[in-house]
């Protein structure tokens, strides 16, 4: 409930999505007389005159009262004195996520003392309870401050806000730019409701939804170690909810799923689960279009680490050989499209596959077969019928992984797989929406039987933990604890999935066949786009009916070059244009609604496009559904399904058509290079980012 009075920049605090998120059930209202910055009382949060006197301070002092709030209403059996501390802790460190944060030394003295690595000591702790508790009605006039840095030891590691804990325990492209509120994909882990998001083949922006699923799971770590639990035991449990979720979503046992920080992790999984199938067999592992799947994934599938830091925090080296992983591996990779660029006949690349292996095979090989589920462009290969016969000619000889990580595949055929024998790599983060960087790859029963008794190479520790494996044998060589941004990551994703799974199948088919003649219409519509026909996918009905999976949900298209229309645009231009898209250009661009519209589309792919010759590759743009498309922003709540669907529709129009504009303001916008943020300039000058 909120008061008058209030300026604009506090009231725009006060809606700002992630805030308003994890308001949840709090009450917040404004005492301009209060002196003190704000008070706690139960569910009411009252600020005082200090969010009105400094507004710029009023995103720090809010989030610091919400987290007090919620830890006194989800654990009042806790002590006072450690949600106090734990949720001014947050709080210093939310101060920090703010690009333009001011000096708080004068105001908030405990700001700079709590954003450090360590607890206080005790006599600090002292000093800074006289300036806390007094936001807390009930709270004691002493603490035993020895026992109260005790506790807080245990929980430090997992104080901090959730869209910070989000960015760990992944690699560089999740660290946030502080000056942008974005990372390297162009996404924020903070609702970001504004945007126009068709990006779902690369990685999207959390929505409200999924920011209060990765919220939730936070506190409630938080909450766990605070009444007694260390912190390893937090993590763990939090990973195993997220793998009981998952599972349940794909109809498996939770010991089936093994989660992994991205696709590429998921690829060292195989990679060892592989070798010890093979009983000493020395392996070859073949990748269908390894140029039209993550960057990474032909030296994680050759045992090889794929980027200069591990998932675990450890440094390693870029293609160096990871520790324990068999170093004769061999790769072949099979192309999916031909030297014009086009698609290739899938009976083609079905006899290559298959010729492929009976000749390693022969030759006392154990092969590792990937089927591609879908490339960045929607391509399929090999064929899905193809699967369950070669598994049945070479038994024993062959394992086939599914590399479905675009997760464009209904549930119950991933459940299929996995029950014929065949492996198969998800993630929550391309159709689901969930966050970058959340991977899981599905095993079948006999693969879980003996990897109970297999010996893991010890470099895998460097990516993974026990808590996101099945159960290995007690001597193996994963730490205990758990990723826990990893976790908090499947969780917003997992929020995203059953949501979506709540949803009649029929008219999921219907939302996405309508989003096909949409984007088709449009794209041609427009003369600076060129369309590339969506391939059609071929896949058997499922559980007696039509599937929503045989819709192609990804269309990619090339972009017309600015100084010659008779041409289309290189790679590098697109990179540009694709950057522009997710930017404010409303300072360059005058009077058009659409400039500072900030619309972010899937990233470009390479492809051939004859026209430029054989040494130059042009960049197809990605305009794609996600599952929100279907199951709803949060934001949306309370629109009738049709408008709702008229308005995304709008919207994918409208980055086209700002497509169209950057082109007729290329060489200023070139010349001024303009740099995407969280939120359009007027709102991140009023405070908002």
């Amino acid at each position: 409930m909120l008061q008058d009075g209030l300026t604009r920049t506090l009231l725009e605090t006060l809606d700002r999505p992630d805030l308003r998120t994890i308001a949840g059930p709090v009450d917040v209202s404004l005492d301009v007389h209060l002196a003190i910055p704000f008070r706690v009382c139960g569910p009411r949060v009252v600020l005082g005159g200090l969010a009105l006197e400094r507004p710029e301070l009023s995103p720090t002092l809010l989030r610091h009262a919400l987290e007090l709030a919620r830890l006194r209403l989800d654990a009042p059996d806790i002590g006072c004195e450690y949600a106090i501390f734990a949720s001014a802790r947050l709080a210093a460190l939310f101060h920090d996520l703010t690009p333009e944060a001011c000096s708080t030394t004068d105001i908030l003295p405990w700001i700079d003392v709590l954003r450090q690595d360590h607890v206080p000591p005790v006599q600090v702790l002292h000093t800074l309870w006289s300036q806390l508790s007094r936001m807390v009605a009930d709270a004691p006039e002493q603490i035993d401050g020895e026992a109260a840095a005790r506790g807080l030891e245990r929980v430090w590691p997992m104080l901090g806000p959730t869209e910070a804990l989000m960015a760990e325990g992944g690699d560089a492209r999740l660290a946030v730019d502080p000056d942008t509120g974005l990372n390297r994909y162009g996404c924020s882990h903070r609702p970001r409701p504004w945007a126009v998001t068709f990006a779902s083949s690369t990685a999207s922006s959390l929505s409200e939804r999924g920011f209060e699923g990765a919220e939730n799971a936070r506190r409630r770590a938080v909450v766990a170690i605070l009444r007694g639990h260390n912190v390893d035991q937090a993590r763990e449990a939090s990973s195993h909810d997220a793998r009981i979720a998952l599972a349940r979503c794909y109809g498996v046992m939770p010991e089936q799923v093994i989660l992994a920080a991205s696709g590429t992790d998921c690829e060292l999984a195989v990679l060892a689960i592989a070798a010890d199938r093979a009983n000493a067999r020395p392996l070859s592992n073949i990748l269908v279009a390894p140029d039209e799947t993550g960057s990474g994934v032909p030296l994680a599938a050759a045992g090889r680490h794929f980027a200069d830091e591990a998932a675990n925090d450890a440094i390693v080296t870029k293609g160096a050989r990871v520790e324990g992983f068999p170093d004769a591996t061999i790769l072949h990779g099979v192309a999916i499209r031909d030297g014009a660029g086009s698609p290739r006949e899938s009976a083609e690349i079905d006899a290559e596959c298959e010729a492929t292996i009976a000749r390693e095979i022969s030759a006392g090989r154990h092969v590792i077969l990937h089927q591609l589920d879908m490339s960045k462009t929607g391509l399929v290969a090999p064929r899905e019928d193809l699967l369950e016969t070669l598994l049945a000619r070479f038994d024993g000889r062959l394992d086939i992984v599914v590399d479905a990580c675009q997760a464009r595949l209904e549930p119950a055929r991933i459940r299929q797989m996995v029950a014929a024998g065949i492996m198969v790599m998800v993630t929550g983060s391309k159709f689901f929406t969930g966050p970058p960087f959340c991977g899981a790859l599905l095993l079948p029963q006999a693969h879980v039987a003996r990897l109970s008794k297999a010996r893991l190479p010890r470099g895998l520790s460097a990516y993974a933990h026990k808590a996101e494996w099945p159960p290995l044998l007690e001597d193996n060589a994963l730490r205990d604890g758990a990723n826990f941004g990893l976790a908090l990551r499947w969780h917003a994703a997992l929020a995203e999935m059953l949501a979506f799974l709540a949803i009649p199948p029929d008219r999921i088919r219907a939302t996405l066949v309508a989003f096909l003649e949409m984007g088709r219409d449009a794209i041609d519509a427009n003369p600076d786009l060129e369309l590339l026909e969506p391939p059609a996918l071929i896949r058997p009905p499922i559980e007696g009916r039509p599937g929503w999976d045989d819709v192609p949900t990804i269309l990619s298209f090339l972009v017309r070059d600015p100084q010659d229309h008779e041409r289309v645009m290189v790679l590098e231009d697109t990179r540009r244009l694709h950057r522009w898209l997710n930017a404010d250009l409303s300072p360059w661009i005058r009077n058009s609604p659409i400039a500072s519209r900030l619309c972010h589309l899937g990233q470009p792919v390479p492809v051939n496009a004859p026209q430029l010759g054989d040494a130059t590759l042009a960049g197809a743009l990605r305009l794609c559904a996600g599952a929100r498309l279907v199951s709803g922003e949060p934001s949306h709540a309370g629109m009738d399904p049709s408008a709702r669907l008229i308005r995304e529709f709008n919207d994918a129009r409208a980055a086209l058509a700002k497509i169209s504009l950057i082109l007729q303001n290329w060489d200023s916008l070139r010349a001024a290079d303009p740099v995407p943020h969280y939120a359009p300039l007027q709102m991140d000058r009023q405070g908002t980012s």
